[in-house]
């Protein structure tokens, strides 16, 4: 039995890239690995026999200068991660988003005992001190992989120089203690991250593209006419929220429903008390089963991103309970929509586009059940939990 050693900043579910990390430990698991876990401490962590382990983390609501230190270059993860592989056989280390609270001090404890290190990049940390190759203006490349600094003129974090100065500072130290040239292999959720990664510097030769999964077993679909439109997932203006708002406003007679949180929480709590947004309704966030009533009651769903999105989980969450979407055509999303099959693409921003397709699966109810039929199908086919174990082993079998 292969032993890995399954490494993030956190151990409790705050957004996609943590389900996938449960996910695809609980495919490993059942398929006969061995999963032993590292993250930080934190206070939402769900419990577990590998907790004694983790490590300090580090305080982001009010920040000692140890916290920052830390933030930087933890020593105190470098030395819990020591210990567990001292106490511990480890076939091969698989990190996920594991920077923030851990950061690059745990790699060189992996590399001198020679265990192998593979990493599924879930957005552009590598070549971006923010993650996300996007400002307030749209997407920026500006730091083309290695010139951190301008996410400082930029104040590319909150707008603040402060966080600029120590996500640009945290993005140099990384980088000098191996977050590129430490890493075995790296996994890109979709060929349109992988070839922005190497645009921007990142090693061609070391980086394959593996699609992400659903378990549509785990999914009761619907096939029933809709009744609402729906956006589910973060609320920020990076993610088309005020591009969904302003079609919406032309359309009085279609529903919309969103779920979800976010920075841009309260300013869409105000939009939606003016006249004429009676029929926009927040609903909160929404996850599990409640996630999973909303969608299947929608006519379809709605991911308008207008950054670089690195695949689009909401895509293939929609498509497994048998619901179409519209999407823009950004990052790594046109390669999960079949335009005129099982959704639409429209440009990101383009209002009035997204506004024309919402009517117009509003007012074709029969097209849009089997376009929502079609999509599941698609996910069954492509990315089903066998496909995906497939394709890690691969990956993995470079090094096992």
């Amino acid at each position: 039995m292969n032993s890995i050693l399954s490494i993030s900043q956190i151990n409790f579910i705050r957004g996609g890239s943590d389900k996938y990390r449960f996910e695809l430990n609980k495919l490993l698991s059942d398929n006969g690995y061995e999963i032993i876990l590292f993250s930080a401490q934190h206070p939402n962590n769900l419990a577990s026999t590998w907790s004694r382990y983790f490590p300090q983390g580090v305080n982001f609501d009010d920040p000692s200068a140890a916290d920052l230190l830390r933030y930087i270059y933890s020593r105190s993860a470098a030395r819990a991660i020591a210990r567990l592989l001292q106490e511990n056989r480890i076939d091969l280390a698989h990190l996920h988003i594991y920077y923030g609270q851990l950061s690059t001090s745990i790699l060189a404890p992996l590399r001198r005992r020679g265990i192998p290190i593979v990493q599924t990049l879930h957005e552009f940390k590598l070549v971006c001190p923010t993650y996300g190759l996007v400002t307030a203006d749209g997407p920026c490349e500006a730091c083309a992989g290695r010139h951190f600094w301008r996410a400082v003129q930029n104040r590319c974090n909150r707008g603040s120089l402060a966080r600029s100065c120590l996500s640009a500072a945290e993005s140099y130290v990384s980088r000098w203690f191996g977050a590129r040239d430490k890493i075995d292999h790296f996994i890109t959720v979709s060929d349109f991250q992988r070839n922005k990664l190497i645009d921007l510097g990142a090693p061609a030769d070391r980086i394959s593209t593996v699609h992400n999964f659903i378990d549509t077993e785990l999914v009761q679909p619907s096939f029933e006419q809709g009744s609402y439109c729906l956006y589910f997932g973060r609320l920020e203006k990076s993610k088309g929220l005020w591009t969904l708002l302003r079609a919406a406003e032309q359309l009085p007679e279609v529903p919309l429903y969103i779920a979800g949180d976010g920075s841009e929480r309260e300013a869409l709590k105000q939009h939606l008390s003016k006249p004429g947004m009676e029929h926009v309704h927040y609903v909160g966030f929404k996850q599990g089963d409640e996630l999973s009533e909303l969608i299947r009651g929608s006519i379809c769903t709605i991911t308008v991103s207008e950054c670089y999105e690195t695949f689009g989980l909401a895509l293939i969450e929609s498509f497994a309970h048998g619901r179409p979407v519209v999407a823009s055509r950004m990052g790594g999303m046109p390669e999960v929509v079949t335009e005129g099959e099982d959704g639409f693409l429209i440009e990101a921003g383009d209002h009035q586009a997204l506004a024309e397709w919402m009517k117009w699966m509003s007012e074709h109810p029969s097209e849009a059940i089997e376009m929502g039929r079609r999509g599941r199908k698609k996910i069954i086919e492509q990315f089903s939990p066998q496909r995906h174990l497939a394709q890690i082993e691969a990956v993995y079998g470079k090094f096992l």
